[in-house]
């Protein structure tokens, strides 16, 4: 597991909010008509645990206020619900399909869990869409922080061609897929929102490497919004 060699506990995260963490609205040259807030239904929020005892220099401040509305095109909706969904590895608890069935509790019940190591689920939207938003909930019991989170989009169900990388927060590239500039994050109730930018694709694909609790990677719910291709 990997860990930053600087342990200051959670106090040090009370350094003010990075502008990184407050998502932009996409498209920018459309029409401010042509806009409207994706509807992000939140679970309910953990209260309690075990304070982190974690820090290092790639570790955004814990933001507590309410993300801002994320601005997209007219029409776009979480195309990701009920999809179906691949992994690199069988779950150990869990299946795969809870990752899009819409529940995003932090419960175990939720909570699908995949073996240590750098591990991948993959949601399959049946077709091409163009894509302004994924959020991802880990798991949101208690505060973790899950490594080498990478997220990427392609039309190649083998992500051998054609692949954009809309998240990178591997800062050392030890999941071998390239350094990142995007910071880790602290898991919340509110899920990481990611700017997908309006990149095509039909296949989102994200990793992750273990987090502060432990070496398996853990999913509640990937969300994807976006509208599908005309042509």
């Amino acid at each position: 597991m990997k860990r930053s060699a600087v342990w200051f506990g959670a106090f040090a995260l009370t350094v003010a909010v990075m502008m990184t963490l407050i998502p932009r609205a996409v498209g920018e040259d459309a029409a401010e008509g042509d806009l409207a807030a994706i509807e992000i239904e939140l679970p309910e929020p953990f209260f309690g645990g075990t304070p982190l005892d974690y820090w290092g220099p790639n570790l955004e401040p814990q933001d507590f206020r309410d993300r801002p509305p994320f601005m997209a095109p007219k029409g776009a909706v979480n195309a990701a619900l009920g999809k179906t969904v691949a992994g690199s590895a069988p779950p150990v608890h869990g299946e795969l399909k809870q990752i899009t069935d819409g529940d995003k509790h932090y419960a175990r019940t939720s909570l699908v869990e995949i073996p240590a190591g750098v591990q991948w689920v993959q949601v399959d939207l049946e077709k091409e869409h163009d894509i302004y938003a994924i959020l991802v909930w880990h798991f949101h019991e208690g505060n973790r922080v899950y490594f080498d989170i990478v997220a990427q989009v392609s039309n190649d169900p083998e992500f051998n061609e054609e692949v954009e990388t809309v998240y990178n927060n591997d800062h050392d590239n030890s999941s071998g897929l390239g350094v990142g500039e995007d910071k880790e994050y602290i898991e919340s109730y509110k899920g990481r929102l990611i700017d997908a930018n309006g990149v095509s694709g039909r296949y989102v694909r994200l990793y992750s490497n273990g987090n502060t609790a432990d070496d398996f990677n853990h999913y509640v719910e990937i969300e994807v919004y976006g509208i599908p291709k005309t042509s």
